[in-house]
């Protein structure tokens, strides 16, 4: 069922996702605004499910905003952190005394069964191709009784953008592909969750919106942090002139307030336990 809700999306160049985050990992927290109020989402979610016991693992660490507050939260607690990208793991490896860092793969993890009481992910499930495989991944590192929580963003994210976009190819006859990461649906987490045998499961969406001056500032910004199109099928160099200044145009046109422009992300959260 898993395969058959995914088979429209693209699929994800895991090498240009490793290189894309690995080289905008010192910069990346000066512009990552949405993703840091997810992580204070997160940790909301955590808090409310008690005492913790075993180690933590955090998959995706990024620059390691959530296990430091993951550390803050559980000082006594062993902490792994792991990310794809060589350069946000070493970045985090600084910036997380004590934490053991580990550059790993969601869907592929470098851990044995039953080995962490506590599994987190924030803003990195979007990124891999076989979400089921990740999420069972999860479970299968995770102790029986253990707790799996996690932030991604769905399909809602940046509608504004692929809505543009699409329009402009349309008006200019074109047939480029979107320069939009494709994202997961609501469903696509249940049935993954499902899949990978999580009890007690709770997914719910929650929608934040981002403001920009500018389109041109919205496109610097996604890049900056490493959130380009990884798409295998991804248009080879920039769209054309033509539709970039047209899509451009049709955001404003459609979206804009007198001062900004609106950046929509769909974050889906996601709570699982692992049968004790």
């Amino acid at each position: 069922m898993a395969e058959l809700l995914r088979m429209n999306r693209s699929v994800i160049n895991t090498r240009q996702v490793r290189r894309h985050f690995s080289s905008h990992a010192e910069e990346y927290d000066r512009y990552a605004m949405v993703q840091k109020n997810v992580v204070g989402r997160l940790m909301d979610i955590v808090r409310s499910q008690g005492a913790v016991s075993g180690p933590v693992l955090e998959v995706g660490c990024g620059t390691g905003e959530l296990s430091r507050q993951v550390s803050a939260l559980f000082p006594d607690l062993s902490l792994t952190l792991s990310d794809i990208a060589h350069g946000m793991t070493r970045h985090a490896a600084r910036t997380v005394p004590g934490a053991t860092a580990v550059d790993a793969d969601a869907q592929d993890l470098p851990f044995g069964k039953a080995g962490f009481g506590l599994v987190l992910s924030s803003s990195v499930y979007q990124w891999v191709n076989d979400l089921p495989r990740a999420f069972a991944e999860g479970a299968r590192v995770l102790a029986p009784g253990g707790c799996f929580a996690f932030a991604l963003f769905g399909e809602g994210t940046l509608h504004e953008l692929r809505e543009s976009h699409r329009l402009a190819v349309a008006e200019t006859g074109g047939h480029h592909s979107s320069h939009v990461q494709d994202f997961p649906s609501g469903a696509e987490v249940r049935s993954a969750l499902a899949a990978a045998g999580f009890k007690e499961a709770l997914v719910r969406s929650v929608y934040e919106v981002e403001t920009h001056s500018e389109v041109e500032n919205l496109l610097r910004n996604l890049k900056r942090i490493g959130a380009q199109n990884a798409a295998g099928e991804r248009p080879r160099g920039l769209a054309s002139r033509h539709v970039m200044r047209r899509m451009i145009q049709i955001y404003r046109q459609r979206y804009a307030s007198e001062s900004s422009i609106p950046a929509t992300y769909e974050v889906i959260y996601g709570l699982g336990r692992k049968p004790a």
